[in-house]
């Protein structure tokens, strides 16, 4: 009897050489030690709230199990272009808008829209895993440009950004604010960056996801505030952040109307749509939970404040207080290896922290620990850490 070939030798080669995620790999490393205090990924330690769960149960009650539209169901469309229009101040038609599995989801669908293969896509970097890896799937190359990190925080050259793009650039993706940096793109820096994709031709992918996230205003400054419906923008966003629904898998698409059979024929083929259980309780957070959002805010700002603030008087320590998200992304002196840092720090102080190589170009050196927790777990966590890193 032969024996059978090897089945990884006729996967495609781009899957094949799909890097394993950093963030994962110390998760595995570290997740089922007993008493571990996770800061590795982006969650907070709160459930969803009960009015966002009750709207869930409600429409199981009602029988809501069938197949969904592949757009979304109405009244959720509906309830997100209303929200948009306030948030920005000018109108987003519900035409525009398109349900979807979650803010990853939202961020696959629109590159499988606009990129072929071979393609480039130039992304700032250190920058969320999961966008080079999307581009990477389809056949793509990412581009990065890498930020800046000083005493005020992370920053863009934007000079540097915009030469980045070449003959085989297709797509600009901008996660702003970002994750892992909280670096927070001004609002001249996004109509700069627009009037740049228009004359070249371009596509931006805004990673909006944590747009409500930033200390010093309501919101951080969106394309959607500055693009025209048919400019060739797609502003991904996701419900797990700003009303701590991360387990819920929901996001949206905006994006320019005529694409709105593309994006239909991309989640029948891809998902078949969201369940429509589900969509009701994404209403409800949009049109009843402001008062989530702004708390939700308000904890991690005080999050943000308590680790910096313990953090700063650790003389190995370099950081800058975020801009926006909730992540702190820092340096230790003398680390280089921030994976094997990570490990470390699950081994003696028995807290999670992600390993800024995971991020891609730039983060080698540095840590990210997700202040979005309670002011109790992050003491904990930094009574935990000081004897290793404050030394």
């Amino acid at each position: 009897m032969s024996t059978p070939p090897d089945p990884l030798t006729a996967v495609r080669p781009a899957i094949a050489a799909l890097p394993d995620s950093g963030i994962v790999e110390l998760v595995k490393y570290g997740g089922d030690r007993p008493g571990l205090i996770p800061l590795w990924v982006g969650e907070g330690d709160q459930p969803t709230p009960e009015f966002i769960c009750r709207a869930a149960l409600r429409a199981l009650e009602a029988g809501q199990t069938f197949y969904t539209r592949q757009r979304g169901i109405p009244p959720l469309r509906q309830a997100l272009a209303g929200y948009l229009t306030r948030l920005h101040g000018r109108a987003i038609d519900e035409e525009r808008v398109y349900v979807v599995g979650a803010g990853m989801q939202a961020i696959m669908l629109s590159l499988q829209a606009i990129l072929d293969a071979g393609e480039e896509v130039v992304v700032p970097s250190p920058a969320w895993p999961n966008i080079a890896a999307a581009v990477q799937i389809l056949g793509g190359v990412v581009r990065p440009v890498p930020l800046d990190f000083s005493d005020n925080g992370w920053s863009c050259d934007l000079e540097q950004l915009l030469a980045a793009c070449g003959p085989r650039t297709k797509a600009l993706v901008l996660n702003s604010p970002g994750n892992p940096t909280g670096w927070v793109m001004t609002a001249e820096e996004v109509r700069r960056v627009l009037d740049f994709a228009r004359a070249r031709g371009l596509w931006v992918v805004a990673d909006e996801v944590y747009n409500r996230m930033v200390y010093d205003a309501d919101s951080a400054p969106s394309f959607l505030s500055a693009a025209t419906p048919e400019d060739r923008v797609l502003a991904v966003n996701s419900f797990s952040k700003n009303w701590a629904m991360t387990g819920w898998r929901m996001g949206w698409i905006t994006a320019p109307p005529a694409l709105g059979q593309i994006f239909e024929n991309l989640v029948q083929y891809n998902t078949s749509g969201v369940a429509t259980f589900l969509q009701p309780a994404a209403a409800a957070a949009l049109e009843e939970g402001e008062p989530t959002v702004r708390a939700l805010r308000e904890r991690c700002r005080q999050g943000r404040d308590l680790v910096c603030r313990r953090m700063a008087g650790w003389p190995r320590v370099r950081l800058a207080p975020p801009a926006g998200a909730f992540y702190l992304f820092f340096a230790v002196e003398g680390e280089d290896d921030s994976m094997a840092l990570a490990k470390r720090l699950v081994d003696q102080a028995n807290v999670g922290l992600a390993p800024g190589s995971a991020f891609g170009p730039g983060g080698e050196r540095f840590l990210c620990l997700c202040f979005a927790c309670s002011p109790e777990r992050l003491s904990e966590a930094l009574d935990r850490l000081e004897p290793v890193l404050g030394a």
